[in-house]
């Protein structure tokens, strides 16, 4: 009996040592072939944002005094350059790495433009904000972090693909801990084993600004918050020195704690410098302290991250002394180079493909925007960019990839994770207009859009607006097919609009405008540059007189048509582009048989396009719309009037069959303030409407132009704007909505 137990504890004892867990609240130590010649060396990187730059200068220095490192801890920004540096990438690569990442495109969640689908870059043609925050049962709900993480999580997924295959990171070239803190009960969480990307990622992750990452059942955000010096964990690594580097920010003084967001910064400071400090307390004698002097960088200064490695190189040389200590002969130095495991994998062969899909949308819809090679080495910028068109549909949280390894095999894991807080979303809108003469408009709105409502991703969407044209809509759209490429969409609507009659700049007139119709439509998008669609719309509606003579008659009118149209969006912003075009070319043909008042037949044309250098953008537009008969009714005839569109008129001031407009914009962008950026501009503009298709003659347009004040705000673009027109004709505007 006592053999049996004894050999029952020894067995327990090793179960319990093999099923080690990749998170830990403290570390352990570990197994490492350092010479026992000298003491082993850990090296310990603070978090801090775009300041930890600097660890990659005191890294040069190291290297130049030949330092060994057995291990390496880091927290946040600091795990990032440490598990970079762990993973067998030089000096030199990781600071071409981050001098070379777009750090204000990085942490943006927005995909680019281009990779929107071309349905959501419709919604830009609406005066709805971007914000989206999901809407069910009653309630509001919001993602847990401003940014998700979507390309940042790309970016350290490929600069880690030639280490996806280690699992335990003491395997690395040099064993590694990330620091990272469980936001359930606040405690420091070392990651030892997993995904180096994802690690890194968690560690990094500061509350409410990023979405927590889940490891092994726990939600893990900054370790920061906990252990942002991470000194302990490195000792309980087997490290015998510690080479510790602390660019955490120092805290603010009390003139700088001016507003709320000083407030909050200050708050989050003191949490990292206690802990801090706390480590700082268990330094040795010999141990090894590098403070680099970052003056004014901060945490957010990404622009300015190259500025911090030189400060790191003089911070490290200025302990040359200290560190001379631990310096090797060029002999032994070479002996520890060649000790280290530097991965230099190439591409790998895709035997495989899996799809994890977290979506209400099938699997043939997701696959069929990854085209995936198997058989032949992995392409990650083609991946990259399949994944940015999937994510351009706007329905996912999140689309990660792994590299895996089954039977043998080596496969591609795709892992599509739907938004938490949707598939109902709510966006709000505003649009106001003033020309400081009396003409003014307000109106704001709400959309409700139901998405992923079976696995094609139909959407069913309404749009409420009240204010100086209130209006309601309703749509349904469905997508057909396994790339849902194809479409059928139908829709009800309601508006109310207010339209001036002038003469000869005298406003004579005011009709009140009320229509009620519906749309049946179908088509087809191209990838997500443009789309082609045929639609019959039936409406009917009624014009009545609200200023001016009594005489003038009241209308009743019944709409019947059938248009075909074709569009094209590549511009990079809706509110301010720099770059791309959008154009759209439209027939429209309306037929008594289909309750018409009046048959006739339209074209619409519009085309603008963008181009910037530095600071500067041009943008030029071409618009014709005309009637062929020239017999269309006053409900469908084309204005023309109003900021950028014969600037100096009053809005819809113009009337008339044929309508033409010929632009050039030019603006500046002013400054670098990235949360409103503010551009100064002008424009210059020619064009009129006619009455008949035999008037239309470049001598007979007006010449126009405005000079204007333009800001990207959080609701809409913002324009301040002077407009003026021959003959005199002049006009001041306050604009709060889109104009491209």
């Amino acid at each position: 009996m006592r053999k049996y137990k004894v050999f029952l504890f020894f067995w327990v004892s090793f179960v319990f040592m093999m099923q080690s867990n990749s998170l830990t609240a403290a570390g352990e130590k570990t197994p490492h072939n350092v010479s026992k010649n000298r003491p082993s060396v850990g090296l310990v990187l603070s978090g801090g944002g775009a300041r930890g730059a600097a660890h990659i200068g005191v890294l040069k220095v190291l290297e130049e005094m030949r330092i060994p490192i057995d291990y390496i801890a880091g927290t946040s920004m600091g795990s990032i350059v440490g598990g970079l540096y762990a993973s067998g990438m030089t000096v030199e690569e990781i600071e071409k790495t981050i001098n070379s990442i777009d750090w204000a495109d990085a942490f943006k969640d927005d995909p680019p433009r281009k990779d929107r689908s071309f349905r959501r870059k419709k919604d830009d043609d609406l005066f709805l904000v971007k914000a989206k925050p999901g809407f069910s049962e009653g309630k509001v709900k919001l993602p847990s972090g401003f940014i998700q993480g979507q390309k940042i999580d790309l970016i350290f997924k490929s600069l880690t693909l030639p280490v996806v295959s280690i699992d335990d990171f003491d395997n690395l070239t040099i064993p590694y801990r990330a620091v990272a803190t469980d936001i359930v009960t606040g405690e420091a969480v070392v990651i030892r084993s997993g995904d180096l990307a994802k690690a890194m990622r968690a560690s990094m992750s500061v509350p409410a600004v990023f979405s927590p990452v889940e490891i092994d059942g726990k939600l893990l955000v900054d370790g920061g918050v906990s252990n942002n010096l991470p000194m302990d964990v490195a000792r309980k690594m087997g490290a015998d020195v510690l080479i510790v580097v602390d660019i955490s920010s120092p805290l603010l003084k009390r003139e700088e704690i001016n507003s709320a967001l000083g407030v909050t910064s200050q708050l989050t400071g003191i949490l990292t410098r206690r802990n801090t400090e706390a480590q700082l307390r268990t330094l040795s004698e010999s141990d090894i302290l590098i403070i680099p002097d970052l003056g004014d960088i901060t945490t957010a200064s990404f622009d300015r991250s190259a500025e911090a490695i030189p400060m790191g190189v003089k911070a490290a040389w200025e302990k040359k002394a200290a560190l001379s200590r631990l310096s090797l002969r060029k002999e032994t130095y070479a002996e520890y180079l060649a000790t280290l495991k530097r991965t230099k994998k190439g591409p790998s062969i895709i035997e495989f493909v899996k799809l994890y899909n977290q979506s209400r949308i099938s699997d043939d819809v997701i696959k069929s925007y990854l085209k995936v090679n198997v058989g032949k080495p992995l392409d990650v910028e083609a991946l990259e960019a399949d994944i940015g068109r999937l994510y351009g549909l706007e329905l996912f949280e999140n689309i990660r990839y792994d590299i895996v390894e089954e039977e043998g095999k080596t496969g591609l894991a795709i892992y599509a994770k739907e938004k938490s807080w949707g598939p109902n979303y709510l966006q709000f809108g505003i649009t106001l207009a003033n020309n400081f003469e009396g003409n003014n408009t307000f109106n704001a709105g709400v959309s409700y859009t139901r998405t992923a409502m079976n696995s094609l991703n139909a959407e069913w969407r309404s749009i409420l607006q009240v204010g100086e044209e209130p209006s309601f809509s309703t749509e349904f759209y469905q997508p057909v097919g396994r790339d849902t490429r194809y479409f059928f969409s139908t829709g009800l609507s309601f508006e109310r609009k207010t339209f001036n009659i002038y003469d000869n700049e005298e406003h004579i007139a005011e009709y009140r405008v009320s229509r009620y119709g519906l749309e049946v439509a179908a088509g087809r998008e191209f990838g997500t540059w443009g789309e082609a669609r045929v639609g019959i719309r039936s409406a009917t509606g009624d014009a009545d007189i609200q200023v001016g003579d009594p005489s003038f008659p009241d209308i009743d009118f019944d709409i019947g048509e059938v248009y075909a149209r074709l569009s094209l969006d590549e511009l990079d912003n809706p509110d301010f582009p720099r770059s791309g075009m959008s154009g759209s070319l439209e027939w429209i043909t309306s037929i008594e048989g289909l309750g018409a008042d009046v048959s006739f037949d339209q074209v619409l044309w519009r085309l603008i396009g963008a181009k910037s250098w530095g600071r500067h953008t041009i943008i030029g537009g071409l618009r014709f719309n005309t009637t062929l008969d020239s017999d269309a009714p006053i409900q469908s005839m084309f204005r023309a009037g109003g900021f950028l569109n014969l600037s100096g008129y009053n809005p819809d001031e113009l009337t008339g069959q044929h309508y033409g407009l010929l632009e050039l914009i030019y603006y500046r962008r002013m400054g670098d303030f990235n949360l409103m950026p503010t551009y100064l501009g002008f424009s210059l503009e020619t064009g009129n409407v006619w009455e008949e298709k035999d008037d239309i003659a470049f001598d007979d347009t007006i010449s126009a132009g405005s000079v204007f004040v333009g800001v990207d705000t959080v609701l809409a673009p913002l324009y301040l704007g002077y407009g003026l027109a021959e003959g005199g004709t002049k006009s001041a505007y306050f604009y709060l909505g889109r104009v491209f």
